[in-house]
């Protein structure tokens, strides 16, 4: 077994004017959210000595957060090593990209139908860095881009419904794409993918941008598949 990394968060204190478990529980889940937790392959463990010091509060709001963490899935607790950011097996990932491109692929169908011109034209904005650039030359940029495009796209569907589903699969699909994009060349293929669904988009091509949203995401299934190294 791999040794596990304790990991230091990400966390500014916390601002004492709402329930200290609440802004607990918020400020970890949004580390653990933007963390680039496929990105080793050790396990994370998490130090609640350290995040109490880091949030600015004594270790009870702290474990409280942590206990909703775990009953949402974020984090295991270990008797006698500690809590760990729960990371999903090669088939679970798998199933998790199926059912992301299910959801995605509705919600651009309905933002095709739905979103405004200029809420459209923000999409082509994120990738315009990359109209000399190779995307490979500038990777943490464009991951990031890649990242905010496919929430952007749910975003546009206005469907409360596929945004809420979607939100606690967005942690592990984020983690899985940030590291997919750097392998195989994926970030050229992706970005070429990426513009033909905003063409699709753009001429209000509902079919054509469900099937090309559905065909990208299957792809990181296929790629995941193919390549993936993640927890057995």
């Amino acid at each position: 077994m791999e040794s596990a990394d304790q990991t230091r968060l990400n966390i500014a204190p916390l601002a004492a004017n709402t329930s200290l478990r609440t802004l607990a529980y918020d400020a970890i889940k949004k580390a653990i959210t933007e963390m680039d937790m496929y990105g080793q392959e050790s396990e994370i463990r998490l130090d609640e000595r350290q995040l109490s010091q880091d949030l600015g509060v004594s270790r009870t709001p702290i474990r409280e957060a942590l206990t909703v963490l775990e009953q949402e899935g974020f984090v295991r607790s270990v008797p006698r090593r500690g809590i760990f950011v729960v990371r999903k097996s090669k088939g679970e990932i798998i199933e998790m990209i199926i059912v992301w491109a299910a959801l995605e692929s509705m919600a651009a169908r309905l933002a095709a139908e739905r979103a405004r011109d200029d809420d459209i034209a923000q999409l082509r904005d994120m990738f315009h860095d990359f109209d000399d650039d190779a995307p490979s030359e500038h990777m943490n940029e464009y991951s990031d881009a890649n990242i905010r495009f496919h929430q952007t796209i749910i975003r546009l569907s206005g469907c409360q419904m596929i945004a809420e589903m979607t939100a606690n699969l967005f942690i592990h699909i984020r983690g899985i794409r940030a590291v997919s994009v750097r392998q195989e060349n994926r970030s050229e293929r992706s970005l070429q993918e990426h513009r033909a669904i905003i063409a699709a988009l753009v001429a209000r091509d509902a079919d054509l941008a469900e099937r090309l949203v559905r065909e990208h995401t299957l792809g990181l299934a296929a790629h995941v598949e193919k390549h993936g190294r993640f927890p057995s």
